[in-house]
């Protein structure tokens, strides 16, 4: 007798232990706001030291909801990012900002982790190249590369 209680209670303990692994699956709000980078890789290619560079990550509200920016965050101090303060309404455009302080000579791949009321709530972007000195730098390489939004 006492052998059934316990391969029953060992059974009932299994069952409760199996359900209790399974997470419930968080049902999707087709209605919530959605973000959508032009890009999500910036190469600045060779940059002179000294000079800070900069570039505009243009995103665009693609959901049914305002898209609300919580906060953009560098990987490091030397990278400084502005973004859009306001809510940004279904259809409408904005933008995340990147400028790195080019203080250090050699390359460089730094990102800005952008936290927002989204489906996919965090999005990572990077910035990248390589800083040398003004001397090893060629005329028309671009120091500050922003494009005009569409």
């Amino acid at each position: 007798m006492k052998k059934i209680i316990l391969t029953a209670f060992i059974a009932v303990s299994a069952v409760f232990a199996s359900n209790a692994q399974t997470a419930p699956t968080p049902e999707e709000n087709k209605s919530a706001s959605e973000i959508t980078f032009d890009k999500e890789v910036h190469d600045f290619g060779v940059i002179p030291q000294g000079t800070p560079a900069s570039y505009i990550f243009y995103l665009k509200n693609t959901g049914k909801e305002p898209l609300i920016i919580a906060s953009a965050s560098a990987s490091c101090g030397c990278t400084t990012p502005e973004w859009t303060k306001e809510p940004i309404k279904p259809g409408g455009k904005g933008f995340v900002k990147a400028t790195y302080n080019a203080a250090n000579n050699g390359p460089f791949t730094k990102t800005v982790t952008v936290v927002s009321n989204a489906k996919r709530a965090t999005v990572i972007l990077t910035i990248k190249g390589e800083v040398k000195t003004p001397t090893e730098v060629t005329p028309t390489s671009p120091v500050q590369q922003e494009k005009t939004i569409k």
